[in-house]
């Protein structure tokens, strides 16, 4: 993928860019190369059965075990709809071994419950279970997010291509909610994805973007889906987050602000050195912005990610989104003018 940067020539700012990511055009073979005659060769060598089919050491399970499982994972179920998600639960027939095993972080009298003898689950079946002690988590994080969506995730309109970050929630005066993201990231109506393609992260409205709305502002809102009042942390497939407390103003000097996003994770340590700057790119002039230098500054799809300060707690006050750069400098939307714009209030976590 390429980094977008276009130079702006100006006595008064540094060259800036927007923080999006272009995708290049389709794959080529390599030079010499014949894909006509590879696929005639892989075509010769073809195999009737599948490399991973064959003689591999299985036991064959029993009735009364495969029936004392099924009626051990409708409790399982039955248990965490009625008592939530607290613990985990793994439950199989062990095909090497023939034997039931469950794996779960729930306290010894819940399994027991799980596992009474009673019904298929006999006495001998129920004593045969073995429990491995562990917790299980989902396999998601940063470019891979899950419901309720929080701020700082890779997102996208084309799956698994970078593209932009997610800001941070908000939520307007009948309790609607949305995702703040940068306004030169999609047009109005795009339905976005998270940055794999797994899962549907909203549809883009009220854009607001120089060279489309008029407005010298670089802001969109997403909806449709649930947003959590909670930022990413950490590196780029994280899965640790930070609870958003408050949102409001930035203030110039101070330096340690941070940004969180899809390319470059979170980083902390930028001064902002003014809330009144502005900034040129190819989508026109907005202002006022952020402006802040050091640290490791945002680069190509992070677009969109929160700008913010951590408080002694960990928790995240946001002060704004990130729009542009030049690996120097770095612009970002205020928060004070996506509230005005929008009449919305932070979500916090």
């Amino acid at each position: 993928m390429l980094v977008k940067k276009k130079t702006l020539a100006s006595a008064v700012l540094a060259a800036a860019v927007a923080l999006t990511v272009l995708g290049t055009g389709a794959a080529q073979a390599a030079p010499g190369g014949d894909k006509e005659s590879a696929r005639s060769i892989s075509g010769q060598a073809a195999r009737t059965v599948a490399p991973d089919r064959g003689t591999h050491s299985t036991v064959t399970a029993s009735a009364v075990a495969t029936a004392a499982l099924a009626a051990m994972q409708r409790r399982i179920a039955d248990y965490v709809a009625i008592h939530g998600t607290k613990y985990t639960f793994g439950s199989y027939l062990d095909g090497t071994t023939g034997e039931i095993v469950l794996e779960t972080n729930a306290p010894t009298e819940v399994v027991a419950a799980l596992t009474r003898p009673t019904g298929a689950m006999t006495a001998q079946t129920a004593s045969e279970v073995r429990v491995q002690r562990s917790e299980i988590a989902d396999l998601w994080h940063r470019r891979d997010d899950i419901q309720p969506y929080w701020g700082g995730g890779g997102i996208t309109q084309t799956a698994n291509t970078a593209w932009c970050s997610a800001g941070y929630a908000v939520q307007n005066s009948a309790g609607a909610r949305f995702s703040v993201t940068a306004g030169h990231c999609f047009a109005n109506g795009v339905n976005v994805l998270t940055e794999s393609g797994a899962n549907p992260y909203g549809t883009v409205s009220n854009r607001r973007l120089p060279t489309v709305s008029g407005h010298a502002q670089d802001m969109e809102l997403v909806g449709g889906r649930s947003y959590s009042g909670r930022i990413f942390t950490g590196g780029v497939t994280s899965t640790s987050s930070a609870p958003v407390v408050a949102a409001g103003t930035a203030y110039v000097g101070f330096a340690d602000y941070c940004h969180s996003g899809r390319t470059t994770g979170e980083h902390c340590g930028h001064t902002a050195t003014s809330i009144t700057g502005q900034v040129c790119t190819s989508t026109g002039c907005k202002s006022p912005v952020i402006v802040f230098t050091g640290g490791t500054q945002p680069a190509g799809g992070d677009s969109g990610s929160p700008f913010y300060v951590k408080d002694t707690s960990g928790g995240a006050w946001i002060r704004g989104n990130i729009i542009a750069g030049n690996g120097v400098t770095s612009y970002a939307e205020r928060w004070l003018d996506v509230q005005a714009a929008y009449g919305v209030s932070i979500v916090t976590g």
